[in-house]
């Protein structure tokens, strides 16, 4: 078995992301791997804004972005002070892309992000990419579980 010694955790900024943080914060210590810590951030509303009757989604989505990344930010702070090695990447382009080119780059082992089943807001929101980001993966995957939803959303 290959021994883990470099992690990349995702984060969507997803309400579940602080939740998938510890769990590799967990298994890093256990382990005593490197952590990356990936922020991804993709705009699924273009550079101008959607054209919908739907005016503050745009808005919404941009508080939750910014809700979560202040979240994880003072956790990362904190296992930084705790002598924890994290490196964050940010990226702001087409997801799997980063996620395939951050994985090959830094020789990750492990994959660490939240499972969910890319409902309709979600694909709206990120695309498909998870399923893609799965089939075309060069290391090992943990998911992430979170308390189910309704099927669908």
């Amino acid at each position: 078995m290959k021994e883990i010694k470099r992690m990349l955790l995702i984060s969507r900024m997803e309400r579940d992301s602080p939740k998938v943080f510890h769990y590799a914060v967990s298994l890093c210590h256990k382990l005593e791997a490197e952590l990356f810590v990936m922020h991804s951030v993709h705009n699924p509303f273009g550079g101008e804004g959607w054209n919908l009757p739907v005016p503050n989604l745009e808005e919404e989505y941009k508080k939750l972005l910014a809700d979560t990344r202040k979240k994880l930010e003072a956790m990362i702070a904190g296992e930084k002070q705790n002598g924890m090695k994290i490196t964050e990447i940010i990226a702001t382009g087409e997801p799997t892309h980063d996620i395939l080119k951050t994985i090959k780059e830094q020789q990750i082992d492990l994959l660490v992000m939240a499972a969910h089943s890319e409902g309709k807001l979600e694909h709206m929101l990120f695309g498909r990419s998870q399923e893609e980001i799965i089939r075309r993966l060069p290391c090992s995957l943990m998911l992430v579980k979170s308390e189910p939803g309704p099927v669908g959303y």
